[in-house]
């Protein structure tokens, strides 16, 4: 994973999936992380009813996760892949610290 050694700046848009993508550009991930982190949060999103994600908590993050296991079937990358872009977008977009996200889903 990509870490930055300076804060991050502030950012300048106002809807989440464009500072989504706003982070993860200014970050330099490529294309396709982008997408596919713009794709999981907005089903994040949606799967709990167009909430803003800063109002959710981990039994929604493991609520999302465990239907994409469960009802969904993804497999064990795609899942992680999930994982993935519901980490970063807490920690590096909403910049909230969030220790019960590391732990859901790494077993």
């Amino acid at each position: 994973m990509k870490t930055a050694t300076a804060p991050l700046p502030p950012l300048r848009s106002v809807k989440v999936l464009d500072q989504l993508r706003e982070r993860i550009r200014y970050l330099h991930y490529s294309l396709r992380t982008e997408q596919a982190y713009v794709h999981w949060v907005r089903a994040f999103i949606r799967f709990h009813g167009v909430r803003h994600p800063a109002t959710l908590g981990s039994s929604e993050v493991e609520a999302f996760l465990s239907w994409l296991a469960n009802e969904r079937k993804v497999s064990v990358s795609t899942h992680r892949q999930a994982l993935a872009a519901l980490l970063f977008f807490y920690g590096k977009v909403l910049c909230t610290d969030l220790p019960w996200l590391q732990e859901i889903g790494r077993t």
